[in-house]
């Protein structure tokens, strides 16, 4: 088995086509073709089949392809670590994020990273944790900062747990439900929701608090994990929204409501693989996650205070962040 069998596959796999791999590749067709039958023999099993949109991975092309890639991403990390040294630069870090922690714990941990070593070069990317967790194990992430989300039975990944937090229930501060007395969940149903999407945990988790009291899901339902689109909707219309409390407790023209959300917290943290180690750009962040997390005081469930208690905690962090700057 050759590199070029590796290259070969992975990209008839990302094209959808031989012919469109060949033409990604610069190769003539045939030989494409002839570098694929080539590595089936080895195997002695067949890697695509052929349907009516081009070539799709087989069950043995679907197992071969995670590590391909993966050995891809080890030599391509593997070149840029030795090119990052030869130069005298501390290398790159890629960074998957979710939600929780995208907002507070990430960016002051990236700039505190930035100010003590500004050679170092962060590339961040947001998407659901499914979408994350691939790209993690294929080598395309170092981590995945946010909510720490049950693996399933998902092999060669590891979580660190950095804190704790609870999720609220969030509205622009002159939003018409304020100051209505016993309001609760069904108070709500008429107005428009930003919800996790589905399949999600937390998805999963609202719907069964909506479930303990008998309530179906809102039906005027926005679903989203961008976290600037989401404070946007929720301060300009009277959109409610799920959010981590220390998201909200930063956006001044934002406040919860009054109805619990019994039992949902998150644990954020890190998920890093199992077995590859980090590089020193991401051991260096990694250090620097856990720094950050330690200002970020767990609260207790049922403290009426809790929420403006985050606040404080979140805007002490930033003066002692421009304080050291």
């Amino acid at each position: 088995m050759k590199l070029r069998h590796l290259i070969v596959v992975v990209a008839i796999a990302e094209q959808g086509s031989v012919v469109r791999a060949a033409h990604h590749l610069r190769l003539a067709q045939p030989a494409v073709t002839r570098c694929l039958r080539e590595l089936e023999r080895i195997l002695d099993v067949e890697l695509f089949v052929r349907g009516p949109r081009g070539v799709r991975p087989t069950f043995y092309g679907e197992a071969f392809l995670e590590h391909a890639r993966a050995a891809l991403a080890e030599l391509r990390r593997a070149g840029e670590r030795i090119t990052d040294l030869a130069d005298g630069r501390l290398g790159t870090v890629r960074v998957g994020t979710l939600l929780a922690g995208s907002s507070q714990l990430l960016p002051r941990a990236i700039a505190d990273l930035k100010r003590a070593y500004p050679a170092v070069t962060v590339v961040v990317s947001e998407a659901t944790f499914d979408k994350q967790v691939l790209r993690l194990l294929a080598g395309e992430l170092d981590l995945i900062v946010g909510r720490l989300t049950p693996l399933d039975g998902l092999g060669g990944l590891r979580q660190i747990r950095l804190y704790s937090e609870a999720m609220r229930l969030v509205a622009r501060r002159d939003h018409p439900v304020r100051g209505r007395a016993g309001l609760g969940l069904k108070d709500l149903l008429d107005y428009p929701w930003i919800l996790p999407l589905a399949q999600t945990a937390l998805r999963q988790e609202v719907e069964r608090a909506f479930g303990a009291e008998d309530l179906d899901l809102p039906a005027d339902v926005v679903e989203c994990t961008s976290i600037l689109t989401v404070r946007t909707l929720v301060r300009e219309t009277d959109m409610i929204a799920v959010l981590p409390e220390l998201v909200a407790a930063a956006d001044g023209d934002l406040a919860p409501l009054a109805v619990p959300l019994e039992g949902i917290r998150r644990a954020v943290g890190v998920t890093v693989p199992q077995e590859r180690s980090l590089t020193p750009a991401a051991g260096l962040l990694l250090g620097f996650l856990r720094e950050r997390a330690s200002t970020l005081e767990p609260v207790a469930d049922g403290d009426q205070n809790r929420f403006s208690r985050a606040r404080v905690n979140v805007e002490s962090a930033s003066a002692r962040s421009r304080m050291t700057s």
